[in-house]
């Protein structure tokens, strides 16, 4: 589950940046000036997200459906901290560095959220929703005797993220059907044994056109490449780097307000992984681990949030991918986690 640079307070640890996104109702507000960056972007409702059908886009906008009610886990299932919490803890302060026992259960949480997320992708298919989607992944979790880490984390109603098409992230499984043509992004965090694993993928649904299939292929092509360059004593800019560089070869957008975190007993925690160009400070270290999650998109890198206050799609309706590992870093690199 992406961290964030700058939102809202209660998803600073979703977003990064000084980009003025806000969800509101009120018709005047549904555009928004950045006075930093001088633009102007469109703050969509659920209710007026098919405006831009008209305005912006000849493909149809991904509209929202229903959501069901929270499903339940039963109580000897350990849950984390912040679960009775309406209020996301954000970034917490601090390198975690694992010892023996804690890699072992980073190891374990890993494999899990990987089998999970594989799982899910078997299930897309035109006519699937997403609350079926979401239904599988929070029994499959809970059965497994952990607890989907999103389910509560600053009140998101659901045990997975599902983030069709435009969604660039933080998407809410309902009760729209896929359709024939969607790619989707399914983003599944375990809590396992006092320790998260988190990763994502995006998916096709049926016939996907080879635009869509491309920045699918390049979105996972740069996670592959930031992990290679991995390992004690690097970098963390160098990770953007390497995202950003191929993201131009290929002409995609770099979504800057999300961001990768350091993961393990807290969901989300320093450092944060920036998937763009920066001169941000900071190095890896043996026995750390954090999320690399790049999310590219084919037209406009500039989110927009739903009223919901958790979707979020591109401004102008372009097709978005993301890809998810939780890494380790030992001595001769990096070890994917999330991994079967």
């Amino acid at each position: 589950m992406a961290g964030v640079k700058s939102l809202q307070p209660r998803l600073i640890s979703s977003f990064l940046g000084n980009n003025s996104i806000r969800s509101t109702q009120p018709l005047i507000h549904l555009f928004r000036f950045d006075l930093g960056r001088r633009h102007v972007s469109m703050q969509l409702s659920r209710t007026f997200s098919g405006l831009t059908d008209l305005l912006f886009n000849r493909r149809k906008r991904l509209r929202p459906g229903n959501v069901s009610p929270r499903r339940p886990v039963p109580g000897h299932i350990t849950k984390p901290p912040y679960v009775d919490s309406l209020q996301a803890p954000g970034i917490s302060s601090g390198l975690e560095v694992h010892d023996k026992k804690g890699i072992e259960c980073m190891r374990a949480s890993g494999i899990l959220a990987a089998r999970v997320r594989d799982y899910a992708g078997t299930l897309v298919k035109p006519g699937v929703t997403t609350d079926e989607i979401d239904e599988a992944v929070h029994n499959m979790i809970i059965e497994n005797g952990a607890y989907p880490s999103p389910l509560g984390y600053g009140g998101f109603p659901k045990s997975v993220c599902t983030s069709v098409n435009e969604c660039i992230c933080h998407g809410i499984p309902d009760s729209r059907p896929l359709e024939d043509g969607d790619i989707i992004n399914i983003d599944v965090t375990v809590y396992l044994n006092g320790y998260h694993g988190d990763t994502s993928a995006t998916f096709f649904c049926g016939n996907v056109d080879l635009k869509a299939k491309k920045l699918v292929e390049v979105t996972k092509e740069s996670l592959d490449k930031a992990i290679s360059i991995c390992g004690p004593g690097v970098e963390y800019k160098k990770i953007g780097k390497v995202i950003h560089d191929l993201a131009d070869k290929h002409k995609y957008g770099v979504v800057r307000q999300f961001v990768g975190h350091g993961v393990g007993s807290v969901f989300h925690a320093d450092p944060v992984v920036l998937h763009f160009r920066n001169n941000e400070a900071g190095r890896m270290v043996l026995n750390q681990t954090f999320t690399i999650e790049p999310m590219l998109t084919i037209g406009s890198r500039n989110p927009i949030m739903w009223d919901d206050n958790w979707t979020v799609v591109t401004e102008d309706a372009s097709l978005s991918a993301q890809f998810e590992h939780t890494i380790l870093i030992t001595k001769d690199g990096a070890e994917i986690l999330t991994k079967c």
